[in-house]
């Protein structure tokens, strides 16, 4: 049975993984090499090292799995944090050197389940796949924290030294695939979802090396998605109470926003996007959509965890873009992407009171979902409710019952 098969439907599309065995690191460590400070300009490429050699840790019918551990170029305070733990898998029946992915996950991931599965359909291919946990994540995560915790912090010097890691990580990981006779050097890809997906964006403007690059569920403009992010409201008002307004972030973090580095290209892109996303408002996803120039892009009728419904849809096609744009041909991203627009809420009308519901649209009036109708399911049973949005997550409407109708509201969140 394959990874695929295994694992589908396990957590929310791409997510990366475990970290390195301290055993691969080389006799040198990170106090002993040269190291970036955490200032620095994500344009200057990390010092050279030696790397370790890399150890086979599973096998599969279509994948060879290896994994290394090395330094990352910015030394923290926390010494867990300070190694990068990057996993490997080439497919099986490799004969010479072949194209290679890098994948980054999202914000808070604790295992590898999606993008395990998105290497094993790379592998398929005939392409590599190479997996890094980004600072403060799993292995990488303080004895103490939660995965993620410490990766988005309510202060900007910290947020711009995270993510100036981040890139500096990702580029040496570049430097490690270039010393591989197993990968080919003129044909490395990024893909990264979420957090992953701003950290991609990052890395491929300032690192010509990455030929292609896919972009889901992610965008620019760090401070306006701050400032409207239904994922960090905590950190939000963290800062609101420390003075800082959105314009104010914006000209922190000029020094780590993509939209500082990044321009119109050539370079065959792909970006995904949902309709309905609260944690990376769309606008700024069309944001990173203009500022490509003309990327292939997929829109999805959901919110930010929505994909999850059609995972194995979408990964496929994220595997297929790669293999397309490898081979020299133009891919074409698919115009009809079904994927359920699912809404979770409360309801309430005079007839059943106040309820929770779940359903799924039906009907849209228009792309943004101002008007819909939605098929729901309540401890009451089911009922019908179509409504106009009249503030983010509310709407008024009528409700369907089996022998009634009448008004009601609904505050919902899509998925």
């Amino acid at each position: 049975m394959s990874r695929a098969n295994k694992q589908i439907g396990a957590k929310l599309i791409l997510v990366i993984l475990l970290g390195g065995l301290a055993a691969n690191t080389p006799a040198h460590t990170a106090a002993t090499l040269p190291i970036l400070q955490a200032s620095a300009d994500v344009r200057v490429a990390p010092p050279p090292i030696p790397f370790p050699s890399w150890t086979e840790i599973a096998r599969t019918e279509a994948s060879a799995e290896y994994e290394i551990t090395f330094p990352s170029p910015i030394e923290t305070s926390h010494p867990e944090n300070n190694v990068v733990p990057v996993r490997a898998l080439l497919p099986i029946e490799a004969s010479g050197p072949v194209p290679v992915v890098v994948l980054l996950h999202f914000w808070g991931a604790t295992d590898l389940s999606a993008d395990l599965d998105l290497a094993d359909k790379l592998n398929r291919r005939g392409i590599g796949a190479v997996l890094v946990t980004l600072p403060y994540h799993m292995r990488r995560a303080p004895k103490g924290t939660r995965s993620g915790e410490l990766a988005i912090q309510p202060d900007p010097v910290r947020m711009v030294a995270t993510m100036t890691q981040s890139v500096a990580d990702i580029r040496r990981t570049i430097d490690w695939i270039q010393t591989r006779p197993e990968f080919r050097k003129d044909q490395i890809g990024i893909a990264g979802t979420s957090l992953g997906s701003i950290v991609a964006s990052l890395v491929f403007a300032v690192d010509s090396r990455l030929s292609s690059g896919a972009f889901m569920l992610g965008g620019v403009d760090l401070a306006h998605i701050l400032w409207n992010s239904s994922r960090v409201v905590t950190q939000r008002e963290d800062l609101r109470r420390r003075g800082y307004t959105e314009e104010r972030m914006r000209d922190e973090l000029k020094p780590i926003e993509p939209l500082e580095f990044l321009s119109s290209t050539e370079r065959p892109t792909l970006v995904v996007g949902a309709r309905h996303d609260t944690v990376i408002p769309p606008v700024d996803t069309g944001k990173l959509i203009d500022v490509l120039g003309a990327p292939q892009t997929l829109w999805l009728e959901t919110g930010h965890y929505g994909g999850v419904f059609v995972q194995r849809r979408l990964l496929r096609t994220v595997s297929t873009f790669f293999e397309a744009t490898f081979a020299g041909k133009r891919y074409e991203a698919p115009t009809k992407f079904f994927a359920p627009t699912i809404r979770v809420g409360i309801g309430l009308n005079p007839a059943t009171g106040l309820q929770v519901a779940a359903g799924i649209d039906v009907w849209q009036l228009n792309a943004k979902a101002d008007g819909f109708a939605s098929l729901m399911i309540t401890p009451r049973g089911f009922q019908g409710y179509i409504g106009y949005r009249i503030n983010q997550g509310l709407s008024l409407g009528a409700v369907i019952l089996p022998k009634r109708a009448t008004v009601g509201v609904l505050w919902s969140v899509v998925l």
